[in-house]
């Protein structure tokens, strides 16, 4: 089976630990890992990606709390059931890519009626 990849992105407006915890949904959900598969650890992971341990103990905390990983103490994180993509996580992810569109509208100096032009146009609304 390939390796997990995460990235943060510290530029981008959504804290680190919901970018993780999103990305870990995304392996979640496409079968990276199997149901009952035991997670790296959260000190692995923050290693891994330079952050602290809190920060992704936080990401599984919010899984756990979503019913997507179990917590089993000192034995680790496992994958629960697997899940649909919820209305809080179409939200949250939808408001992260708001977020970074909007840096990137600013980046190009872009006035906002422009920039919700383009989004119509995307849409195709207009």
């Amino acid at each position: 089976m390939d390796e997990l990849t995460l990235a943060v992105d510290t530029r981008s407006a959504v804290p680190p630990y919901e970018q993780i915890r999103l990305q870990l949904v995304d392996a979640l959900k496409s079968g990276f890992f199997r149901a009952g598969e035991r997670l790296p650890s959260i000190r692995q992971l923050a290693g891994d990606l330079g952050l602290a341990t809190n920060t992704v103990g936080r990401a599984f905390k919010e899984l756990e709390s979503e019913g997507f990983i179990e917590s089993r103490g000192p034995l680790g994180s496992f994958v629960g059931k697997t899940k649909t993509l919820g209305r809080r996580d179409r939200r949250v992810r939808l408001n992260a890519v708001a977020q970074n569109y909007v840096l990137e509208v600013k980046r190009l100096g872009v006035d906002s009626s422009d920039a919700l032009d383009a989004v119509r146009v995307a849409l195709g609304s207009r």
